[in-house]
């Protein structure tokens, strides 16, 4: 009994962080926010989602966002207004525009090229170059298999 009752808080505890007073009372706009919480990342916890969060900033975000959905943003207006406050770092998907690109791309491109130069190295280890011998060379070798 003690170790599902661990078991369920342990779980639990991310439902637990959005206080009580921070619920909006229209259930449409609840839900908005939630939606939207849920793609920003706390500063404070790495990877985590500012509705799962406890931390300070994290309720300060979620209120934050309540603010100008209230105010009647839309859902791509009140993320932009995190963005232009926090910086990229906020989203958990960044974009893939800008700079991001560059870190979005540079994964499939260096794993194309480390495959490409795999693959040459490969051909080049099974056919080795042939080249003819030289006089000295083909000299020694016939003196050799005649011993």
């Amino acid at each position: 009994m003690r170790a599902l009752l661990i078991a369920l808080l342990l779980f639990a505890t991310p439902v637990f962080a959005v206080q009580p007073d921070e619920i909006l009372d229209d259930p449409v706009l609840e839900a908005r926010a939630r939606e939207i919480t849920a793609e920003l990342r706390c500063v404070v916890c790495r990877n985590e989602s500012v509705d799962d969060s406890n931390a300070e900033i994290a309720r300060d975000i979620r209120l934050m966002v309540r603010e100008r959905l209230l105010a009647g943003d839309t859902n791509p207006e009140a993320i932009q207004y995190m963005v232009d406050r926090f910086g990229e770092f906020i989203l958990l998907n960044p974009r893939a525009t800008g700079a991001n690109l560059v870190l979005w791309l540079s994964g499939p491109v260096l794993l194309l090229t480390g495959l490409g130069v795999a693959v040459v190295t490969l051909r080049r280890r099974r056919h080795p170059a042939a080249q003819p011998l030289s006089e000295a060379e083909e000299a020694r070798l016939s003196q050799l298999l005649d011993e």
